[in-house]
């Protein structure tokens, strides 16, 4: 059998590079920026109010309360033509331009009308209060974000700010997703006798999007060698990568060995590994294809190992972000196991109780118990070995 480290390392080393793009910035959510992005002006561009109330001079709030004259009222989006002069206000509204002569704002809750012309203010303002100076978020010429900054909505939403419409970044790979089995049928009705649902493809097209990744169902691919030629070349001309579950284990007779072993330069592994412990690798055209067990759980599992990190390397994301974090967690039970010589990947839940994270087994342990997997939000990295013993330390990967 191969290590996990080793099989991860081959693929992570035979995947296409990331390619740098310039994407719309409405499309952006979750990109890896691919250059350093400097400020070309000052966020906000010109002093302005953090509230609703009044512009004021400060100097004429000290004997508060007092009574000021209004001379106008500013609303945001509108530049002011009044000034503020001794013993003057102006009404105001938050993001509205601070007018000439005023250098603090009162909050209108501080404050109280006193006939049409006329504001009584409560409280001492000081020079500054609640007035948002230029440049106060971004400076004219700031190095805003770096290379390989994951984009997030507060990201976007600086760029934005900073007129931003498009910016580099490194694109979505389009992950093409495929079921193959004669045996597979979607959507309800009665199964006739060997056929069983295709619970795989939608879960694997979520994985993938949940990546980052552009996923494209291609379907199901049927039991005809033809067939499955045509649909795995036109999914290589048409996606960035392409993965398959099913037909991987030694000793089947599939379809999709044939198949894979014409069209490509195809590694297959026995993984040191349980679940998932059959995988099959390579590219089509310089296209990688990832042939997945057909279990689904193993099917889950393989791909958060292998497929995963490799579409995110393919996607600009730094060393720190392509794979899950591992975190060191309390088993809150006994977790044994057989000693094979394998690592076993069992599904728990984790919580944090304020001090440490605990790990629980989740639902059923075998392979096509995909209940278990759906409410586990980790995978404990079990050794070879009797198992832990309820108390010990373990590595568990977070999957959330």
């Amino acid at each position: 059998m191969d290590s996990l480290e080793v099989v991860q390392a081959r693929i992570r080393a035979a995947v296409p590079s990331a390619h740098a793009g310039m994407a719309p910035l409405r499309d952006a959510l979750g990109l890896v920026l691919a250059a350093d992005i400097v400020a070309g002006e000052d966020v906000p561009p010109f002093a302005n109010t953090a509230m609703d109330g009044y512009a004021v001079r400060a100097v004429d709030t000290f004997d508060a309360p007092v009574r000021l004259r209004v001379v106008g009222d500013l609303p945001a989006g509108y530049a002011p033509t009044i000034p503020v002069g001794p013993g003057e206000a102006i009404r105001i509204m938050t993001g509205a331009p601070m007018p000439d002569g005023a250098d603090a704002i009162v909050m209108v809750e501080r404050t109280e009308r006193d006939g049409e012309d006329g504001v009584t203010i409560q409280v001492r303002a000081e020079h500054g209060d609640h007035v948002r100076a230029p440049g106060g978020d971004v400076h004219d010429g700031d190095d805003v974000f770096g290379p390989r900054t994951v984009l997030s909505p507060a990201h976007i939403g600086v760029l934005a700010s900073l007129g931003f419409t498009d910016v580099p970044a490194y694109p979505r790979v389009r992950v093409g997703v495929i079921s193959t089995g004669d045996e597979l049928r979607e959507g309800p009705g009665v199964l006739a006798p060997g056929q069983i649902r295709d619970s795989n493809r939608p879960m694997l097209l979520g994985l993938v999007q949940e990546a980052g990744a552009e996923a494209v169902d291609l379907g199901i691919g049927r039991d005809d060698e033809a067939a499955v030629t045509a649909m795995f070349r036109d999914a290589a001309a048409s996606c960035d990568a392409i993965i398959t579950s099913g037909g991987v284990s030694v000793g089947d007779y599939d379809v999709v060995k044939a198949v894979l072993g014409q069209l490509g330069a195809l590694e297959w592994w026995q993984v040191a590994i349980k679940p998932a412990k059959p995988l099959a690798f390579g590219l089509i055209d310089g296209t990688p294809i990832f042939g997945l067990p057909g279990n689904p759980v193993s099917s889950h599992v393989s791909f958060e190992l292998f497929a995963r990190p490799a579409l995110r390397q393919m996607m600009g994301f730094a060393d720190g972000d392509v794979d899950r974090p591992v975190v060191t967690a309390i088993a809150s039970a006994a977790m044994p196991r057989r000693a094979d010589g394998r690592l076993h990947l069992d599904r728990v839940r984790v919580h944090y109780d304020g001090d440490h994270y605990v790990a629980v087994r989740s639902g059923a342990q075998a392979s096509n118990a995909l209940a278990g997997m759906a409410s586990a939000n980790g995978l404990a990295l079990l050794d070879d070995g009797p198992g832990p013993t309820a108390g010990e330390h373990i590595q568990v990967m977070l999957l959330t």
